[in-house]
């Protein structure tokens, strides 16, 4: 930091013509501009400046130097204003991860509203039902549903999302709808792949369950238990419409869960990049009351 300082100030020197004008431009104590070129000059072994009451002149080696200096000046500039621009206006690349039907099914028009309001960001949108590990895999935002494990993340609550046990009525018609939690271990479970230690109830209870689907996929699981083929435990927002129209009916719903967070998370950052910050504010604007979401899938805090 030594040298790069007094790089700069023999730069501001030799392009303001005096020690008087750099120190001005560079809000220093002459005295200090100074010191920083003459420690330049010791380090170098080479005298860069003559120096006379009147002006100051480059030496051939201070020329030289000074040639290169300069660019090297301009280029941390450039680069310093280029960082600063990416905090002040939302412009570069935004990396974005979200669950599959979530995405699928609430984004696009915040995607699209977020696009035609800043033509300078380029929008990588990745669905995935996994826990993306945002820094090792280079994300910017994640939207993620349920607990959060990872604490050192910045949070903004979007809202809430129940989840939701259901079956369609020709399969209850056959199997008999359950009384309790007890009798759901009997019944055909439709089986979400990360939900493979069993379906957790409220109270944090935890129920095994068995079937002979297994999917990663939401609609996947929808699609089966509004053909009959078991019982799902899926969030409601899946199948919220199916629910209203008769095509799925709720079971237990006094053994549920209230709700779970989704969130909006990116990594920590002092002043976290205009381009997060925009599409967190338009995703909370876009989301508050309700707007968007499947009225009995999932409710706004």
């Amino acid at each position: 930091m030594d040298q790069l300082a007094g790089m700069l100030a023999f730069v501001r020197v030799v392009e303001e013509g005096s020690f008087t004008a750099a120190a001005k431009s560079l809000g220093l104590p002459k005295s200090t501009v100074s010191r920083q070129v003459s420690s330049l000059e010791e380090r170098l072994g080479a005298r860069l400046l003559h120096r006379t009451t009147r002006r100051i002149h480059l030496t051939e080696a201070g020329q030289a130097y000074f040639d290169r200096c300069a660019r090297v000046i301009s280029e941390l500039e450039d680069a310093e204003k280029a960082v600063t621009e990416l905090h002040e206006a939302p412009r570069g690349t935004l990396k974005l991860t979200a669950p599959v039907t979530f995405g699928q099914m609430f984004l696009t028009d915040v995607l699209t509203d977020y696009l035609n309001q800043y033509p300078d960001v380029r929008l990588d949108l990745n669905l995935s039902d996994r826990t993306v590990d945002l820094v090792e895999e280079g994300f910017d935002l994640a939207i993620r549903i349920g607990r959060l494990a990872d604490s050192s993340l910045v949070v903004r609550k979007l809202g809430v999302s129940r989840m939701c046990l259901c079956a369609a009525p020709a399969y209850l018609e056959k199997a008999g709808a359950p009384q309790s939690v007890a009798e759901l271990e009997e019944k055909d479970a439709l089986l979400y792949t990360y939900q493979a230690n069993g379906w957790r109830l409220k109270g944090g209870r935890m129920v095994s369950v068995r079937g002979r689907l297994s999917t990663n996929s939401g609609e996947v699981l929808r699609g089966a238990a509004v053909r009959g083929l078991g019982i799902a435990y899926v969030p409601s927002f899946y199948v919220g419409a199916d629910l209203a129209a008769g095509r799925l009916i709720s079971l237990l719903e006094d053994q549920i869960e209230q709700g779970s967070g989704v969130f909006a998370v990116y990594p920590p950052n002092h002043q976290p990049p205009a381009k997060v910050r925009a599409f967190v504010d338009l995703a909370v604007e876009r989301f508050a009351g309700g707007a968007g979401w499947e009225r009995r899938g999932i409710e706004l805090a």
